[in-house]
């Protein structure tokens, strides 16, 4: 096949998902083009990396001012401020020319675009005078319902900025969901919860064709386990983007409320956060011998490999937590809450620890400090689990029989 991979930022490993849907399309043999945005030398680096490895990227520079211009033009309107905050007219302009074809044939089998900050774009291709029969189908992954995750940080975010702003984008956003199911050829989640969620924004519009679940993958070549003596006895990780709200409250509220308890038993603990751009409230949580904030780290595996416990104690999310797939990965006992756990199939206390509420997560996290023995079994579990369940190959190829449903009713 030969398609179209609309992403509204730049593919790495760190957007995880489009990153290695491409790189396992192209290893099957089907030619992708990536159509991107990049804002900061970092991205517009990654970009030529990407075309170095053998990609064809076309990447359009999306200035800070113009994303800021967007938004400010969307206040007074309809539209939530997720969807314009990555538009380009620029980048729209170049995918429409991909599109066009000077013989009359498809230059493409497939479009496929990622996220709600890109359905502006799957819309913009849809409308550019083709015939729906001429046209190639169109494919939205939402990757997580956006919506049902501002609801939650609405009424649960720690940050008063974040509550205020997910207030002003949740009713819109689901609007715009809602609208999306009817728009494309076929919808993507990552999670049956939010596939379900999706569904329910449909105000009587019979979307084209049901909401598929399609989970995230983890690189289990990658986030491999280290050598079990470089286990840190009193170590406790946490890692993710640390600017985002959610990651924040977590963080928060893990130090503040479910660390002392853990303390009581294990005086000794300390707890290591490890991930990006971390906030001004997650970087006061740092306590001298207690609680250390790493901020942006070249690689987040040495974190892994070395703590005996990794932690995810989400209050509120969407979608399936890749923090935890990967801590998993790297055969570290995890312990997550019931809404890490709630996009994944695994079975609790056998693949992980899953615990409700500060005391009993308090709990978990001591029980496996105490255990060496508990500790080894949990983690060897846990990859075996993310190995079976989370392959970014078998994704794949469950991606491929959704684009052949499409192609083949057309051809």
């Amino acid at each position: 096949m030969n398609i179209l991979f609309v992403v509204p930022y730049v593919p790495d490993r760190i957007r995880t998902r489009s990153y290695h849907l491409v790189r396992q399309l192209g290893a099957h043999g089907h030619r992708v083009t990536v159509a991107t945005v990049w804002t900061s030398p970092r991205e517009r680096r990654i970009v030529e990396d990407l075309r170095r490895q053998g990609f064809d990227v076309r990447g359009t520079q999306l200035p800070v001012l113009r994303s800021a211009w967007n938004c400010i033009r969307a206040l007074p309107g309809r539209l939530p401020l997720q969807a314009v905050f990555s538009w380009s007219p620029e980048a729209a302009r170049a995918m429409a020319t991909l599109l066009a074809s000077s013989d009359g044939r498809r230059p493409f089998d497939l479009v496929h675009v990622e996220h709600v900050r890109g359905a502006l774009y799957g819309l913009w291709l849809k409308r550019q005078g083709q015939a729906e029969a001429e046209r190639p189908p169109i494919v939205w992954d939402s990757v997580d319902c956006v919506s049902l995750l501002f609801q939650q940080a609405a009424q649960r975010s720690r940050s008063a900025f974040s509550r205020w702003l997910t207030r002003f984008e949740t009713e819109r956003t689901a609007r715009l969901e809602g609208r999306l199911l009817a728009e494309f050829d076929q919808v993507l989640a990552t999670s049956e919860f939010d596939a379900q969620a999706l569904r329910s924004l449909g105000n009587g519009r019979r979307p084209s064709r049901p909401v598929s679940v399609l989970s995230n993958g983890v690189d289990a070549g990658y986030f491999t386990p280290g050598d079990p003596a470089g286990r840190v006895a009193n170590r406790v990780v946490m890692t993710g983007k640390m600017s985002y709200h959610a990651n924040v409250t977590m963080a928060a509220e893990f130090v503040t409320n479910i660390l002392p308890r853990v303390a009581e038993r294990h005086p000794d603990v300390e707890l290591w956060i490890v991930g990006k751009d971390p906030a001004r409230e997650v970087c006061r949580l740092a306590r001298p011998g207690r609680v250390h904030v790493t901020g942006t780290v070249p690689d987040v595996r040495p974190y892994l490999r070395t703590a005996a416990v990794a932690v995810a104690p989400l209050s509120y999310g969407a979608g399936v937590q890749n923090k935890v797939l990967e801590a998993m990965s790297c055969g570290t006992a995890t312990v997550i809450s019931d809404v890490a756990a709630r996009g994944l199939t695994l079975k609790a206390d056998q693949h992980a620890l899953v615990r409700t509420g500060s005391t009993a997560f308090a709990q978990g996290v001591s029980d496996l400090l105490s255990s060496l023995e508990t500790r080894a079994r949990l983690g060897e579990a846990g990859r075996r689990y993310v190995q079976q369940h989370h392959d970014w190959g078998q994704i794949t190829l469950r991606l491929e029989e959704i684009y052949h449903g499409l192609i083949r009713p057309r051809a």
